[in-house]
């Protein structure tokens, strides 16, 4: 769940803001800012190129990006404990005065030195990643986006704080409390004890956020009316086209079945799907001189319909075939 944990955190941000009254475009803005927090963790992947160099073959590459990443992917950047104090001090430096910015460097600096202590030099490093993506990111929620300290703090504790739960399904279960020596989860959710069932389980959990943070998108593109919009509204946007992606009920019987450990063969393949549908319905909307936005809408929801759409079909297959 790389995309995912973004759009969550857009989504929750977004409609919270909404519906405590602020303007469509300022809601907009803090889900956008919330949503960029919540990939900030991740960071801690830029490690993990390291394993690609000396592979042999694009297997052994990805292994190896992998492999390496796994070594400090999901630790220190991935729990509740740095996640409260970045987000204070993503809050604190957005004051823009002297006390608040030095107290925000002085905060991260200290998990730096904490990360040193327990997890050595490589822990550190990527602590320091990732509090500079904070720094960043608070800069652009104030100069960029018009918002507060409070505002920016609170975006960044949507996005940091949401985002160790939805690795709860794939890999490894993240130290959430790191520092301290404590375990919450000792291993990942179990969504079926079929390996390829629970992948998809997972592929599920990740689009129902994705089509969750494009109902709220829709619902502020539409001037935050009262109302949620409905399927119908939905339908309205999406290309006929996404249809396409029924046809990948087929790759039940023509590739392996994937899971969690070797699912490139059929994650690439769904997401070319989704691409092509995008990219046809953007054509689509260029030629008829429309909107520019709603035009660009239209194509990602498209696209996402059609992503859903082969999962599902997919998924029967594999069923049937079982």
């Amino acid at each position: 769940m790389f995309v995912g944990h973004g759009l969550l955190a857009f989504a929750l941000a977004a409609a919270a803001a909404r519906v405590r009254g602020w303007s469509p475009e300022r809601a907009l803005a803090l889900g956008l800012l919330a949503g960029a927090f919540g990939l900030a963790p991740d960071v801690d992947i830029l490690y993990a190129p390291v394993g690609v160099l000396g592979a042999s073959g694009p297997l052994d590459a990805a292994s190896g990006f992998w492999r390496a990443g796994n070594e400090v992917h999901r630790a220190v950047t991935h729990s509740l404990v740095v996640a409260t104090v970045a987000s204070l001090a993503a809050g604190a430096w957005t004051t823009g005065r002297r006390p608040g910015r030095l107290g925000a460097v002085a905060a991260l600096s200290a998990t730096v030195a904490v990360a040193f202590a327990v997890s050595g030099a490589l822990g550190a490093v990527v602590l320091a990643a990732f509090g500079v993506a904070v720094l960043g990111l608070a800069r652009v929620g104030r100069a960029h986006l018009g918002l507060g300290p409070a505002a920016v703090a609170t975006a960044g504790a949507v996005g940091t704080l949401t985002h160790p739960f939805g690795d709860l399904f794939t890999g490894e279960p993240p130290a959430i409390l790191y520092p301290l020596d404590v375990t919450v989860f000792v291993e990942r959710v179990v969504l079926a004890p079929d390996p390829t069932l629970h992948l998809l389980g997972a592929l599920f959990v990740e689009l129902g956020t994705a089509w969750l943070a494009a109902l709220v998108l829709v619902w502020l593109r539409d001037d935050g009316l009262p109302a949620w919009p409905g399927i119908g509204s939905l339908a309205a946007r999406i290309d006929r086209r996404a249809g396409i992606g029924l046809g990948y009920a087929g790759a039940a019987v023509l590739i392996p079945a994937p899971t969690l450990e070797v699912s490139y063969h059929f994650v690439f393949p769904l997401l070319a799907v989704g691409a092509g549908v995008t990219a046809a319905a953007a054509i689509g909307e260029a030629r008829a001189a429309g909107d520019r936005w709603r035009g660009i809408e239209r194509a990602a929801l498209s696209g996402l319909a059609a992503v859903t759409l082969a999962a599902l079909a997919y998924t029967a297959g594999y069923l049937l075939l079982g």
